[in-house]
Parts: structure tokens; sequence; C-alpha cells
């Protein structure tokens, strides 16, 4: 019961998801991996993705991970189905199912626009999965490969930000979309900048809102649930520990004391051992 939820994505993006998952869940304890060395996952060949995802879900699972969320849309939609049939016992979720259902709920019969990576935007989910449930809904997909570089340099409420935001939303709207999925776990950051850019009567989709409910609910069913934070969160980075720690804490909306290096071919991918701390501050994280 108080072995943690593993999280990972490209960057910092998925802290948006572990923020909501922190607020559903208060007692759960997260171990969250950021594969800064390789972000942004967009305009990576989806093999690539693949890999990097297989390898980071091997890593939470090595530091006790009872579930797993891929918080990433790239990895969800290419690498969700293999590992969840690798490890056939032990929850995987992905950002896809739940950003859809959702859409599909609201849309009222309106066509439903994705802000996704380009990579996202290639592999279709979004379109398959809204598909499934509705073959008669009209889905546009917007690929925004400026938006992810702006949440990681911390430019979320910059003019640049806006400007991006107006570009990718107008191409949504002269499409008729009344609901908007933000397809990437970055794009909350910029929640204001597209909200802005929409205008009134559009509904924003944040996918984590639902993942974090889905999760609720799996580790209750099977009875693993926690009711008690006994640890601090573990954060860990492929990339500069000193950099995640300081744009983490703001993205996450708490402070992030200790950020411990993960190297792949080393701590994770083909050679997988324990992770060296780099930044051996002591301090609960709760």
């Amino acid at each position: 019961m108080r072995l943690p939820v593993g999280v990972f994505d490209s960057g910092l993006g998925g802290l948006s998801v572990a923020a909501r998952i922190l607020t559903t869940l208060p007692k759960e304890r997260i171990v969250y991996f950021a594969d800064n060395a390789h972000v942004p996952y967009g305009e990576r060949p989806l093999e690539d993705i693949q890999e990097f995802a297989l390898g980071i879900t091997g890593f939470l699972i090595s530091k006790g991970a009872k579930a797993v969320v891929m918080a990433c849309n790239m990895s969800s939609a290419v690498a969700l189905d293999i590992a969840r049939e690798s490890y056939p016992d032990l929850p995987i979720l992905g950002m896809i199912e739940p950003g859809a259902k959702a859409a599909v709920a609201v849309s009222d019969g309106a066509p439903v626009g994705v802000l996704a990576t380009s990579g996202t935007v290639k592999s279709g989910a979004y379109q398959k999965f809204i598909a499934d449930l509705n073959p008669h809904l009209h889905v546009v997909q917007q690929a925004c490969p400026r938006f992810v570089p702006l949440v990681e340099s911390g430019k979320s409420e910059s003019e640049e930000a806006e400007a991006a935001a107006h570009d990718y939303v107008s191409a949504l709207l002269r499409e008729g979309c009344k609901t908007i999925i933000l397809g990437c776990t970055h794009y909350p950051f910029l929640r204001r900048a597209i909200e802005s850019a929409a205008g009134p009567g559009i509904t924003i989709v944040d996918p984590a809102e639902e993942l974090a409910l889905a999760l609720q609910n799996i580790l209750t069913e099977r009875s693993i649930a926690s009711d008690k934070l006994t640890a601090p969160h573990e954060f860990y980075t492929s990339g500069d520990t000193d950099d995640f720690a300081t744009f983490g804490g703001a993205f996450l909306g708490r402070r992030i004391d200790t950020v411990e290096k993960a190297t792949w071919g080393v701590d994770l991918g083909k050679r997988l051992a324990s992770a060296v701390t780099t930044n051996d501050v002591n301090g609960d994280i709760n």
C-alpha cells in the first residue's frame, strides 16, 4: 500500500500530472523521472520514444513503483500497450484514453481540437481513440513545436508564448472546434495563453484531471491505495539536477529539495542499476 506511484515524462511537463495526482491522492508517494537528456520527444522517431518509455518504466519498477503513469502523450501513444504486455500485473496508465473520453463527453457533437507535439499528431492516437468512442466526431489536430521549448525554458507567461498559442489555437477555431484537448503534459503550463487565444465558449480539456481519478479508482479497487504518506517523494532526471530542482519546484507547486541523476546505459536502459545522488539536500517533500 505504501509503495510509490511512478510518474515520468520527457521533462518538466509531467509535473502537471504529478501535481494533479498529489491533489487527488495526497497520501500517495510519487517517484518522478524526467528524461531531460532527450527532451523534447515530439520530433524524435517513434521507435526511440518506445525504447525510452520502456526503459523508464523498468527504472520506476526497480524503485518499487506499484503503478506507473506515462505522463507523456508520445509515450502513451507508442509504448503503453507494449509496457502493459511486459508487466501484466502492474497498473500502467497513459494520457490518451482519459483525455479522449473527457473530450467526447463534453463535445456535444462539435469538432474536437487536439494541441499536441508533432510526434503525437503523426501517431494519430487521439483520432483513433476518439473514433472508437464516437466515429461521427470530427477531430482536428494541431502540432505545436514551439510549446515545449517555451515551457522548458521558463517562458510560459511570455509574449512569445501568447503569440504561439494564438497561432495554434486559431487553426482549430477556424475548423469550428468547441473543445480543445491539451495533448501534451507541458501544455497545462501554457493554459492561460491558450484560454486567452481560445476565448469564451471553448472547453479546455486537461487529461491529467481524468487520469488522476482513474488512478484513484485502480488503486482503490486493488486495495493498494496508501493510507498515509510515510516518506518523501523522489525525483530523478537524466539531465541537469539543479535546473530540474529550480524549474520543477515552480511547476509542481511545491519545493523540490533533492533531485537525483539517472544516466542512460548505467542507471536505466540496457544496464539497470541504482541512481546516483548528485544533489544530496535533505528535506521532506510533502
